[in-house]
């Protein structure tokens, strides 16, 4: 396998453009391996997987979800079966506050954990924590965020007659999402 030196842009695919990839990923050609202490990123059927590559063709990522609804721990294993035959990326775009090989340091203190959780533990919150210190889900972030749209927007259509008739401009700003102030 190749090492990673190229500056393959984002996947111009439309398939690909569900607000999960970001505009600085990098698209891995086929064979190319990630730098040291990399965050890399593949597509699975509904969400995206996240893992560190710690070297030698190897990345620590949750078991969890991977290939399936089998929950599994953190586990170190070949960068082929992270991918499972799909497209890999690099995330880019924030910066970490470790070096390379304290990021997979770190990775690799957690690798046999098991506590999986979707929505507060999950793959990407690990990266985050490896690269930044903080776990974190950018996956879960947009999805409650479209769950508060969506929940606003519902408001909005049932209350949204009786809100009309009582002041036109509050109405638009609440079925816009915009701060409501009195």
């Amino acid at each position: 396998m190749q090492r990673y030196d190229s500056r393959a842009p984002i996947s111009q695919d439309p398939a690909d453009d569900c607000g999960d990839l970001y505009w600085g990923d990098l698209l891995l050609a086929n064979n190319e391996l990630p730098p040291l202490g990399a965050h890399v990123v593949s597509r699975r059927r509904g969400y995206f997987h996240h893992g560190i590559y710690v070297g030698d063709g190897k990345v620590v990522h949750y078991g969890g979800l991977n290939g399936g609804l089998r929950w599994g721990p953190l586990e170190e294993t070949s960068f082929s079966r992270f991918s499972l035959g799909q497209p890999v990326r690099i995330r880019r775009g924030h910066s970490t506050l470790f070096d390379r090989e304290e990021v997979v340091r770190r990775a690799r203190s957690r690798v046999g954990e098991d506590r999986y959780r979707v929505l507060t533990n999950n793959c990407e919150h690990f990266c985050e924590w490896c690269l930044r210190g903080e776990p974190r889900s950018y996956q879960v972030d947009r999805w409650f965020s479209c769950l508060q749209r969506g929940l606003r927007t519902m408001t909005a259509l049932f209350a949204g007659p009786s809100l009309a008739r009582l002041d036109p401009r509050r109405a638009q700003q609440q079925l816009c999402g915009q701060d409501v102030r009195f």
